[in-house]
């Protein structure tokens, strides 16, 4: 059975101005006529799936909100390195402008100098400090020891347990290490330390009135540390950073300006002892000096004689 449906169509027509007659008397042919289309119940009949585009959006969006994600991490890292820098370059000014600095450097030197071998009576430097801070007085115990200064860590709760015996109660300088300066553990060591020995206190305190430790103990050599920002307001949390980074800096200016006052040649001191790893592989080759060249045996036109 042939089912019957509307369909649409349309024939073209040529506009001319001769007769359409004449057109097809002169060899000339109708326009075909154009293809058939359904009707627009039959087209509208089969409706037209959704796309997708859920699998399109939602990669995107995750590519997104991964690089989102890591665009945060870098800038929590720029943020903490612009804070350092910034921190750094504060305390570059402070020991380049302020009295107070610039002399508690100079009298802490003098203390290390002093009492270190030929200048002194073979004297060492016992660096104290609890947290944080121990763990930066560590890391300069071996910076000094590498420039030829020496150095010991105390931990200040060992040290009154027994491990006061360390100091040398005649010839050693003393260095504590606290950012507030008035650390529990530091002012209950405090009392049991030769006050004939050098005292130097790396704090944040730029001034001695405002520390408790300079207070207990008047005759300390003030070596500031601060920072220019609190590190809650830099980071939203106290854990010890910025203040590390500056503490630990003007650690490392100290052993490396007392070296030089120290010893004719720091790199030869610390070529000796540092021989491990690739610095010292590269100091090997920095003070090897050239072999020398083996003379030829023979010259131009001779044979040389056996012996």
């Amino acid at each position: 059975m042939v089912e019957h449906r509307p369909v649409h169509n349309s024939e073209v027509y040529i506009l001319s101005q001769t007769p359409f007659s004449n057109h097809l008397h002169h060899g000339g042919r109708p326009s075909p006529p154009s293809p058939i289309t359904p009707a627009e119940d039959d087209f509208c009949c089969s409706p037209i799936d959704k796309l997708p585009l859920h699998n399109f959006v939602e990669p995107v969006i995750a590519a997104c909100e991964e690089q989102l994600a890591v665009e945060s991490r870098l800038s929590g890292a720029v943020h903490l390195l612009n804070t350092a820098s910034t921190a750094l370059s504060c305390i570059t000014q402070l020991y380049s402008s302020d009295r107070i600095a610039r002399d508690g450097f100079n009298r802490a030197v003098d203390a290390i100098v002093r009492r270190q071998g030929d200048h002194g009576r073979n004297g060492k430097l016992v660096v104290i400090g609890v947290g944080k801070s121990g763990h930066i007085a560590k890391k300069l115990v071996a910076t000094f020891n590498s420039l030829a200064i020496q150095a010991v860590f105390l931990h200040p709760t060992e040290a009154l347990h027994g491990d006061l015996g360390q100091i040398n109660s005649r010839n050693d300088t003393l260095l504590l290490i606290t950012f507030s300066g008035k650390t529990p553990e530091l002012l209950l060591l405090l009392p049991h330390l030769d006050k004939s020995l050098p005292l130097i206190l790396l704090t944040s305190h730029t001034r001695p009135e405002t520390c408790e430790i300079v207070r207990q103990r008047p005759d300390t050599i003030l070596l500031p540390a601060p920072i220019h920002e609190p590190e809650t307001k830099s980071f939203g949390v106290s854990a010890p950073t910025t203040s590390t980074t500056v503490a630990l800096s003007v650690g490392d200016a100290l052993a490396m300006v007392a070296s030089h006052e120290l010893h004719p040649s720091v790199s030869k001191v610390f070529a000796k002892n540092h021989p491990g790893g690739a610095i010292g592989a590269a100091l090997r080759g920095s003070f090897v000096s050239p072999a020398p060249s083996v003379a030829s045996s023979t010259t131009s036109g001779t044979t040389p004689s056996s012996s």
